[in-house]
């Protein structure tokens, strides 16, 4: 069966808006040659995002904060009445003065955690989102922060129960930035306290 130029063009135009309007998934892929662009253009975006995200950091650990919602919070400086104020009530509140006070990831917000000394913030942990995670926190790797951000200032092997963490530290004027990697591919949270 031949097709004429006008009936082409429209199902090519349906298969394209059928793209758009379901996230990339086409019930028929028969229409679709066999290698799609839109998939690697997605995957570069993606990468893009992370490394917008990783570097949206480096700025704002020179003055003690973190980048986005939280970043009127001051390490050593606010209080945590003032991460209640901005954040609500935690999720998750631990129970003696070494505990993290824990607000979970919710759609397109990021989660955090903080540790308080005489009521002010000692350190700060972001989490990254939950939801598309490879365009934030996910899509860090080890090979995309040595390249942007060069050598660290020291690279340590932790235990967090069972598993082997590697921090990888930066140093940022009075406060540090510490990448906590679950493997080369795995970023786990970023911390931020003094030096």
């Amino acid at each position: 069966m031949r097709f004429k130029q006008p009936v082409l063009k429209i199902t090519m135009a349906t298969v394209l808006v059928g793209v758009v309007a379901m996230g990339g998934i086409v019930s028929s892929t028969n229409h679709l040659p066999t290698s799609f662009a839109a998939t690697e253009s997605v995957t570069d975006t993606a990468s893009e995002q992370a490394l917008k995200t990783l570097n949206s950091f480096y700025k704002p650990a020179l003055k003690g904060q973190f980048p986005g919602s939280v970043s009127d919070l001051t390490i050593g400086e606010s209080t945590r009445e003032d991460v209640f104020e901005l954040m609500g009530e935690p999720y998750e509140q631990g129970d003696d003065a070494e505990s993290f006070i824990i607000y979970h990831a919710e759609m397109g917000h990021p989660g955090y955690a903080f540790l308080f000394k005489l009521d002010k913030i000692r350190e700060m942990r972001y989490f990254g989102t939950n939801v598309e995670r490879g365009t934030n926190i996910g899509g860090i790797t080890k090979k995309m922060l040595f390249k942007n951000w060069y050598a660290p200032d020291s690279r340590t092997t932790i235990k967090n129960g069972k598993v082997k963490q590697t921090k990888i530290t930066y140093l940022r004027g009075d406060y540090k930035l510490e990448f906590i990697f679950n493997s080369s591919t795995d970023l786990d949270h970023i911390n931020l306290l003094h030096a």
